[in-house]
């Protein structure tokens, strides 16, 4: 099995919200280590842009937190096609948010530019590999039409979204 890791996993794995997310925190936890450990891969884009948008809300020496690690082993293993898998994507007009693989959907227009990234690579990859995402409810509103698309996002703490959106 292949993921796409949204940043905010990595982020609530280290603790780092606003919220209390114990129960997130936990999953979050445990679906980085299913990648750590080898039991599945992790799909990135071939320029290291993800990796790059970790490297901005994380730690790279792997301290102190599970996120931190996760950036670490990342960087340790990007290019070791048994844990990760760098998949191209195509640039539009040389930028850094728009890309030839995200789908031409006017739906999709006021999707967040720096999470495009993440589609791209899903649209790109031969399996269409899910995109984990944790707290960005923004996620939501473009569900469906992302999914008409052929990427599939998994909400692994969709309670506490829908908490966060109905702020309560």
């Amino acid at each position: 099995m292949t993921v796409i890791v949204d940043t905010n996993v990595a982020v609530v794995a280290n603790g780092k919200w606003d919220e209390d997310f114990d129960d997130c925190e936990a999953t979050c936890i445990s679906r980085l280590e299913e990648i750590t450990s080898g039991k599945v891969i992790l799909a990135l884009d071939d320029q290291r842009r993800i990796i790059e948008e970790y490297r901005k809300k994380l730690s790279p020496d792997g301290q102190p937190g599970v996120g931190d690690a996760f950036l670490k082993w990342v960087e340790i293993n990007w290019t070791n096609p048994k844990r990760c898998v760098r998949v191209p994507i195509t640039p539009i007009e040389n930028s850094e948010t728009e890309f030839k693989e995200f789908p031409d959907d006017h739906a999709l227009q006021k999707f967040d530019s720096d999470d495009r990234k993440f589609v791209a690579v899903a649209v790109a990859h031969c399996e269409k590999p899910p995109i984990l995402q944790a707290v960005d409810s923004q996620w939501l509103d473009f569900r469906d039409v992302l999914l008409q698309h052929g990427v599939r996002v998994q909400f692994i703490c969709e309670d506490d979204i829908q908490r966060l959106r109905e702020g309560t």
